[in-house]
């Protein structure tokens, strides 16, 4: 599971997911990627999951790269704890993904390999994605998603 070695501040505030990814938005080291279309908070279990089914798929035959990491705390109160007394422990850790940011990428396999191994880690994770070529999105768009 993932989750960062150290931090300076064990506790965070929730925070906003308004607006477009403008880091991480272009495939830097694969072929094919699987890209964001909503704003959400993917934890470190749903990375590992995604990560797990792609490389399985692939029978370890490509390459993955994870391109984000989960380095926000999510705290949780107790069970049957009354109101007040504080803010909770942190139970897990979660990544914030915000539209056109670049999750997985995949390289050194076939593109029906790629799309499947991608459309089975997409399932693990709560968000709508989107499938693409390297090659798609330089040529259309200049290296931006």
């Amino acid at each position: 599971m993932l989750m960062p070695k150290r931090v300076k501040r064990r506790k965070q505030h929730r925070g906003r997911m308004k607006g477009h990814a403008n880091k991480g938005n272009v495939i830097a080291y694969g072929e094919y990627a699987l890209v964001a279309k909503e704003p959400c908070w993917v934890t470190s279990n749903q990375i590992e999951a995604a990560r797990v089914a792609m490389t399985r798929f692939m029978k370890r035959g490509g390459q993955v790269w994870v391109n984000i990491f989960p380095h926000k705390p999510v705290t949780k109160k107790p069970a049957e704890t009354r109101m007040g007394s504080g803010k909770g422990s942190p139970e897990y850790w979660v990544a914030v993904v915000k539209p056109d940011r670049v999750l997985f990428e995949v390289a050194g396999v076939t593109e029906d390999v790629a799309r499947e191994a991608l459309r089975l880690g997409m399932h693990k994770l709560p968000l709508q994605c989107k499938f693409v070529r390297k090659a798609d999105v330089t040529a259309a768009e200049g290296g931006e998603v």
